[in-house]
């Protein structure tokens, strides 16, 4: 018996010692593992914001330049927020619809159209792509709300008209002034109310020219002509000519450097801009911020505050206003004091400056002059 009990102990042993080995490796306590790293979260899609600019484009030193300028700065200010792109029409803005419905069409975020003519081609977009937002520089659609999806963008030219009509008055030496308008349309009307009422405002004895380059978008691009009608008012006396004109305001600016007299620049600071020969021939610019109008309407949209309906920039709003710079300063530093007065008048309500032609001749006889 003792022979056959012991080989099974010797089992049972080994049996028993196996388990024990099982139970200690089965209930060993592993390895801490390391936690894994947090994840960062996936970047936001950037906002896709898009300009249309009307006719002469980039490069015309004035309205879509300035245009540009506002969308310049929000693109360095949200680089990793918005993404901009520009687009310009055919040479007679034949395709501003086709542009906007394109944009919107690419998923953009923001679409602007630059200038008036762009009024029903976003009226007609913007209700086809009711997710888009839109803004329109110089025009207006009827019937906006803060809920609509298209913001227009309008400016008192006519305030701003008035300071630097008061400035060539102040500084002409011939009591003759010229005004270069580019399309006859109340638009540019408006400019040239506000100049005539600030000239006449402040030298009640001064005359003042009036022509105009044309009856189409093609007179906002044409400089040759712009130059003709300036030397035209150059030769009958005039001394300073004020232009409200886009790119055909090259050749107002031309026409002054030539005959060693004074041109007065629109909407950005044409001293900044002219060549190196014409800036001592621009008394100042008429500052027409399209920029801020753009920056702030961007803006709107990366903190999502965009509203629609109608924004107004005007004198009180800084919307409009006239260049001080280190080309210039010295020129009208004897008559800076004498604006701003006549600001402060303009934005107090005081002085009521005329929108057009009509309420112009009410104006002269409400100051008897």
């Amino acid at each position: 018996m003792k022979r056959l009990r012991s080989p099974v102990l010797m089992v049972l042993v080994a049996v028993m010692l196996l388990a024990s080995v099982t139970l200690t490796v089965g209930c060993a306590k592993p390895e801490a593992q390391p936690a894994p790293a947090p994840q960062a979260p996936p970047p936001a899609p950037k906002m896709k914001v898009g300009i249309v600019f009307d006719v002469g484009g980039r490069g015309d030193l004035s309205f879509n330049d300035m245009a540009y300028a506002g969308l310049e700065k929000a693109g360095k200010e949200w680089p990793d927020k918005i993404e901009t792109k520009y687009l310009e029409p055919t040479a007679g803005g034949e395709n501003r619809e086709e542009l906007l419905r394109l944009l919107a069409e690419e998923g953009y975020d923001l679409v602007i159209g630059v200038g008036f003519l762009f009024t029903d081609h976003i009226k007609k977009v913007s209700q086809e792509f009711p997710k888009v937002k839109f803004g329109l520089i110089d025009g207006v659609i009827e019937g906006l709300t803060e809920a609509s999806n298209v913001r227009c963008l309008v400016f008192k030219e006519h305030e701003g008209s008035f300071l630097v009509g008061a400035a060539a008055a102040l500084k002409t030496k011939a009591n003759k002034l010229g005004f270069v308008g580019g399309m006859k349309i109340p638009l540019i009307e408006r400019f040239e109310a506000g100049y005539v009422a600030g000239v006449k405002y402040v030298n009640p004895n001064a005359q003042v020219f009036v022509d105009y380059i044309g009856t189409t978008g093609e007179a906002f691009k044409d400089p040759v002509r712009g130059k003709e009608l300036a030397l035209a008012q150059f030769n009958k006396g005039a001394d300073i000519v004020y232009h409200a004109s886009g790119a055909s305001g090259i050749g107002v600016i031309e026409a002054a450097a030539q005959q060693n007299l004074l041109a007065i620049g629109v909407d950005a600071d044409q001293s900044l801009t002219a060549k190196e020969d014409q800036r001592d021939n621009i008394l100042t610019s008429m500052l027409k911020r399209v920029d801020v109008a753009v920056y702030d309407t961007i803006k709107s949209v990366v903190q999502g505050t965009f509203k629609g309906g109608i924004g107004v920039f005007g004198l009180a709003e800084d919307g409009v206003g006239y260049a001080v710079n280190d080309y210039n300063k010295a020129m009208i530093q004897d008559i800076t004091a004498k604006l701003d007065e006549i600001k402060a008048k303009v934005v107090s309500g005081e002085i009521k400056v005329p929108t057009s032609n009509a309420e112009l001749s009410e104006f002269l006889k409400s100051i008897g002059k």
